[in-house]
């Protein structure tokens, strides 16, 4: 999807949303406008009428004189008729000249019901607005009868076509103008996008994920996505860095027992072998075996999705240590957790066998399981000091081992590996002093409520 493609689409939905917005308001105003112009001439014919009614009643003899019915309504003509009770004309106004207002069935419908009302008619070729109203029957020639009052409704009609007229003119050309704006604002919104796209398009030229995207000026959703998109080129990195780091440790650590294997192997070849060649031999494969055993387990456990198997804490350290005569337990509260019960013993193997190799030589490992809200904690405890405060955050890295692994079987992949069961696990392995703790969820029904 193309910047310019978005830049289009978002300045049609303004113009489309502007228009619907002009298009509503000039409907409403057009209707607002008519009404009230009509409303305005109605209460001018009622006036009209109704002042007609009062003179027929007080001077009816008024109705017959020329132009006694040409009061004009404020801003316009009335043409007005008096008939009486039979329907004759007692007076009119001069504007009608030589003509009548049609009578029809609304008259004597008025003269009926008593009630005036409004209607349309036609008089030669104009639509006229008409009131009619009855005369109260209190005598005279006009008792009876009723009084119309009409006007032309062509200058209302002529009003509303033209602000109709100037609406649609003035609302296209908002939408023009806006749609232009919103063109010009959304180009200038997506250039740091663009910017983006150049600079994420170069990173994925070059395969660098040490470059960075640029720093937005602004702080706002862009800026936020930049930071988030440089976090995550961050942790690529280091992510990468950490694998470039593995494989040339794990090559480093695999050729030593492959060179000694094959010199082994060359050194019988040409004179033979004896007793300690093949245990050298032995040892070499023993330890590349198990080398590459940590190197899969470790692979594994990266890769391994949550197991939900209910594993006894408490019986895993029991079974732990049985057979180990420095081993024993201590404190074993009940303790259920979800998880891969090989994987779970293969931590806590792993954590004994650390503390039998680095706390004192004739030192007791002891291993405790407690519980407290809602959480299970397996330590593991040598009589030893533990290992020095400055080497505690490189505890968990692979191939890392401290001065006094020096000399000592192993390839540091021991407590990396336990740190991945127990992240595997969503748990934690923390240490403080020479206990060694997984930290781990228990099970949900034993969860205290």
């Amino acid at each position: 999807m193309s910047t310019q493609s978005l830049r289009t689409r978002v300045a049609l939905a303004s113009v489309a949303a502007i228009l619907v917005a002009v298009a509503s308001f000039g409907v409403a105003a057009n209707a607002l406008v008519a009404r009230e112009l009509h409303s305005s001439l109605d209460r001018a014919l009622k006036r009209g009428a109704v002042d007609v009614v009062r003179l027929s009643v007080s001077a009816p003899a008024v109705l017959n004189s020329p132009g006694a019915l040409d009061a004009p309504s404020p801003g316009r003509q009335l043409m007005v008729e008096v008939l009486d009770r039979r329907g004759r004309l007692l007076g009119r106004s001069l504007s009608l000249g030589a003509r009548l207002l049609p009578t029809g069935p609304v008259v004597s419908e008025v003269q009926r019901s008593g009630r005036a009302r409004f209607d349309y008619v036609t008089l030669s070729g104009t639509r006229l607005r008409r009131y009619t109203a009855p005369v109260a029957d209190v005598g005279g020639q006009a008792s009876g009868g009723v009084v119309m009052a009409a006007a032309d409704v062509s200058d209302i009609t002529t009003t509303t076509q033209r602000l109709h007229k100037l609406l649609v003119i003035t609302g296209l050309a908002a939408v023009a103008l806006a749609g232009a704006l919103a063109a010009v604002l959304v180009g200038r919104g997506l250039r740091p996008l663009r910017r983006l796209s150049r600079a994420a398009a170069e990173i994925e030229r070059t395969g660098d994920p040490s470059q960075r995207l640029p720093e937005a000026s602004s702080a706002d959703e862009i800026a936020e996505l930049t930071a988030v998109l440089n976090g995550m080129l961050a942790t690529l990195e280091s992510a990468r860095e950490s694998e470039r780091r593995f494989l040339a440790d794990a090559s480093h650590e695999l050729r030593t027992p492959v060179a000694a294997l094959a010199g082994n192997l060359e050194y019988a070849q040409r004179h033979g072998t004896d007793p300690e060649l093949l245990a050298d031999l032995r040892h070499d494969a023993a330890r590349l075996a198990r080398l590459v055993d940590q190197l899969l387990l470790l692979e594994r456990q990266d890769g391994a999705g949550p197991a939900d198997e209910p594993v006894d804490l408490a019986k895993l350290a029991e079974e732990a240590v049985a057979g180990i005569d420095r081993a024993t337990t201590g404190t074993l509260e009940p303790a259920e957790v979800p998880g891969d019960r090989d994987a779970l013993a293969r931590a806590v193997a792993n954590l004994i066998e650390n503390a039998l190799v680095h706390g004192p030589d004739a030192g007791v490992v002891r291993v405790d399981v407690r519980t407290s809200d809602g959480r299970a904690r397996l330590a593991v405890t040598d009589e030893g000091p533990g290992p020095a405060p400055d080497e505690r955050a490189h505890l968990f890295e692979r191939f890392w081992r401290g001065d006094m692994a020096a000399g000592r079987a192993g390839a540091g992949l021991g407590l990396p590996i336990v740190a991945a069961i127990a992240s595997r696990h969503g748990g934690t392995v923390e240490v403080e002093g020479s206990t060694f703790t997984i930290d781990l969820p228990l099970l949900r029904e034993h969860v205290p409520a």
